[in-house]
């Protein structure tokens, strides 16, 4: 046992011979440090496989590490340093408190031990609390102070496994531990600097934190270590910059140091590993966030470095890549240079992929977000094809329902486009809608409506006939559902199928008429929510229902951000953003229920 013999070694260097002739030695220790070397003499030559945390050992080790006399502190804590190394686990109080009286201590050697036994104890969970219970945070942001570089290694590095755990973060934001942290990002000590670096990222998992970091000063540090040789600090740097970008105020200070922020992103994206690749995309993801992002990655040939990454064989480097472009294309002015780039038939080709679908929906969601801008011309989008990779995408068994949601949303802007609303109609597309339309995600069914409603608006009788043919085949059906099931009661799919009635009213009043007054349930239905009261409805955005149907005239919303993993414990929490809705008014529901119910009842 490396660490036994370590210990044993130094315990027994204790005892000097003494000037006498005799075989006496003259002990330079107390009562109970002799006691304690001698027991754990005793227990080494007895058992190599003790445990230091409880019992005998822990009590004898105890009394080393409270001993006034240097190299006993100092065999206490190289016994706590190397034992740590190899038996790492949830210990008692008891265990901690000499290791934090040892970070106390006079002599920086023993200092230096026990914060490294401190940092190996501080990657299990339960000890991290406990640690910060005991107050040993305020110690460690002491030894930070240090100018000795072993002893800011250790306790940096022990600071970033206790900055792991959720509910400590906030706790090291008070101690005063950030500002020293961002200084010691500078450090020349490639060691330092990467545990300093370790330690910004997992403390920017919280937005009240992460907007303390950008007070001390961490952006300026964190944007310069992009040129760290180290590999490890350039992607802790990387991640805790793209946490940073989740924040409207946090990507505001990366404004400020915009133009040397992106384009070493993109030089390094180019050269790096496929692990800083890939992080690389989703920091350029993060600050697409931002219109002024937006642009300025495109014009610094952003496309031009994303084109490789969305080739690669690599999954994790073309989820990245198009996480990227769904963002980036939210911006109006990006769509022809995302064309022009050669990444529409890319994106197409990514549609279908159904064991893929992550990576689908933000395929899909660019697409659509490429589509939403009406006055450019979509020939383009036709000839990558666009109508044969949703339709293989819309007609596999293994969809997702989250992929049926974003491409119902995607259909429900081509749906308004003037030159891709006929293609839908022409191509036999809208049976896969009205399939749609009764999938039982309320979200997806919604978007079908959007759709239906918006192909029936449109006044044209081919589309018009299209739907009424469809109605007596899943139409009717999936319309009813919505109006009868009290599921629907508060959703924004009853509104939108109230909406689509009318349109078709608006285009074939006669036909439609006829079908309404053939089928009581679903009349009833319509002029039941005309006279009663119409329950809150839940959505995440609104809108006025004057609005309808050209409210998806703007760009599709869809910004993405995530947090970026933690060093030890990995952690991304993805925010997906909804999609664009409405929130009528009960009174306007009960409106337009009426009104046409009064159509149906007043055409001949």
């Amino acid at each position: 046992m490396g660490a036994g013999a370590s210990v044993l070694s130094c315990c027994r260097g204790e005892f000097e011979e003494s000037d006498n002739t005799g075989s006496e030695y003259q002990p330079l220790l107390g009562d109970r440090e002799r006691q304690a070397v001698a027991a754990l003499v005793k227990l080494f030559e007895n058992d190599t496989r003790i445990s230091f945390y409880d019992g005998e050992p822990l009590r004898a080790l105890t009394v080393l590490a409270r001993s006034d006399v240097h190299h006993l502190q100092l065999s206490a804590a190289t016994a706590f340093s190397e034992i740590s190394e190899y038996d790492v686990r949830a210990v008692p109080q008891e265990a901690l408190a000499p290791v934090l009286y040892l970070l106390q201590s006079a002599y920086a050697d023993v200092q230096q031990g026990a914060a490294s036994a401190l940092g190996n104890l501080a990657s299990v969970s339960a000890n991290k609390r406990l640690i910060v219970e005991m107050g040993g945070l305020e110690l460690l942001v002491r030894q930070m102070l240090s100018p000795n570089t072993e002893a800011q290694i250790n306790s940096v590095g022990c600071i970033t496994n206790l900055a792991a755990d959720e509910e400590n973060k906030l706790a090291i934001a008070r101690s005063g531990a950030l500002i020293p942290l961002v200084r010691l990002g500078r450090s020349r000590d490639l060691r330092v600097q990467r545990n300093a670096t370790g330690a910004l990222l997992n403390m920017t998992h919280q937005a009240e934190l992460r907007e303390k970091l950008v007070a001390a000063g961490a952006v300026a540090v964190l944007v310069d270590l992009l040129h760290a040789k180290d590999e490890d600090t350039l992607y802790y740097a990387i991640t805790a910059l793209s946490n940073i970008a989740v924040d409207s105020d946090g990507r505001d200070a990366l404004w400020s140091a915009q133009a040397k922020l992106v384009t070493e992103l993109l030089q390094i994206m180019q050269v790096h590993k496929i692990k800083v690749q890939a992080q690389v995309a989703l920091t350029l993801r993060n600050l697409a966030s931002d219109a002024r992002f937006q642009r300025a990655i495109v014009q610094s040939n952003g496309l031009d470095a994303l084109l490789p990454l969305l080739q690669s064989s690599y999954t994790a480097l073309v989820v990245a890549a198009a996480a990227c472009l769904r963002n980036l294309s939210i911006h109006a002015d990006n769509e022809d240079p995302i064309i022009c780039a050669g990444l529409l038939p890319e994106l197409m080709d990514l549609v279908p992929q159904a064991d893929q679908p992550e990576l689908q929906c933000h395929a899909i969601a660019t697409i659509r977000n490429l589509a939403a801008n009406n006055g450019s011309d979509k020939q383009a989008f036709i000839d990558a094809g666009l109508f044969d990779r949703f339709r293989m995408a819309l007609e596999s068994t293994d969809a997702q329902p989250q992929v049926l949601c974003e491409l119902a949303a995607a259909f429900s802007v081509f749906a308004l486009n003037d030159q891709l609303w006929r293609p839908v109609v022409e191509l036999g597309m809208c049976h896969l809608l009205v399939r749609l339309l009764r999938c039982g995600h309320t979200d997806t069914e919604y978007n079908a409506c959007l759709a239906i409603g918006s192909l029936a608006g449109k006044g044209h009788p081919e589309a018009a006939e299209e739907l009424m043919r469809l109605w007596p085949r899943g139409l009717r059906e999936g319309l009813a559902r919505a109006l009868t099931l009290p599921e629907y009661a508060s959703s924004n799919v009853r509104p939108a199928v109230l909406w689509v009635l009318m349109a078709l009213l608006n285009s074939r009043r006669a036909a439609v008429c006829k079908v309404l007054r053939a089928d009581s349930q679903m009349l009833d239905a319509i002029e039941s929510i005309g006279v009663s009261h119409v329950p809150s409805l839940s959505t995440s955005t609104s809108a006025s229902w004057s609005l309808l149907p050209s409210f998806f005239a703007t760009k599709g919303k869809s910004d993405e951000m995530a947090t970026s993993p933690v060093i030890a414990d990995c952690k991304t929490d993805v925010d997906d953003d909804g999609i664009c809705g409405f929130a009528p008014e009960a009174q306007r529901m009960r409106s337009l229920a009426a009104q046409i119910v009064a159509l149906v009842q007043d055409t001949d």
